[in-house]
């Protein structure tokens, strides 16, 4: 029962684009999608679809989301998500279905803020502006900017993915996206293996042209 719980057919950012077309709340794909739609092309199977939401706004979801089966894990089992209930902290993401029957088809995250600003919950020095938090490819699908994105996969490097996302990432990161990213591991991450790693980025990226 456990495992059948947690079968998944996920959208596709495309679908997730269509979902979401109209609606006046921000929104952007995140995880191992976020990634890919920066690197350019699909660079691995994605088992899940990972949407970043403004905590404030998770219940203009919710109304738009109204006809879906909609579930969060407060507990070690799925607890549908009530209507009107506003989710604070440590729920941190809510699962997605069109019906209770169906596999799981989107996993909505939700990133904490303060005014104007978003905040990394793992270590709230971290901030920025929300302008800053994503980008949108060609096709106007929104996405998180990949060196936020890192951040949130340096917290496990015992899953090969995030190392792989980082490698994929890596060589695509400008100086200033490089350098921001070392700043959070450093702060966050003090010896986080990835450090060595962004600061040759910025090196090379430093070199004068031959």
């Amino acid at each position: 029962m456990e495992e059948a719980a947690h079968v998944w057919d996920p959208l596709s950012p495309t679908e997730a684009q269509e979902l979401f077309s109209g609606l006046s709340a921000s929104w952007w794909i995140s995880g191992g999608w976020a990634i890919d739609l920066f690197v350019g092309h699909q660079t691995r199977p994605h088992g899940d679809l990972d949407v970043l939401i403004l905590r404030d706004d998770q219940l203009i979801f919710q109304e738009h989301l109204s006809n879906w089966d909609l579930s969060d894990r407060r507990s070690p089992e799925f607890t549908t998500w009530s209507k009107g209930e506003f989710l604070n902290p440590p729920i941190n993401d809510i699962w997605g279905r069109r019906t209770p029957e169906s596999p799981w088809a989107i996993q909505l995250m939700l990133m904490e803020t303060d005014g104007d600003s978003w905040v990394f919950r793992r270590e709230p020095k971290i901030t920025g502006p929300i302008s800053s938090l994503g980008r949108i490819t060609k096709s106007g699908i929104p996405y998180l900017s990949p060196q936020i994105q890192l951040l949130y996969k340096a917290n496990n490097l015992q899953i090969d993915r995030n190392n792989a996302d980082f490698r994929n990432t890596l060589p695509l990161l400008n100086y200033k996206e490089a350098a921001w990213l070392r700043r959070c591991l450093e702060l966050r991450y003090p010896g986080h293996e990835w450090i060595s790693k962004l600061s040759q980025r910025m090196k090379d990226l430093s070199k004068p042209e031959p």
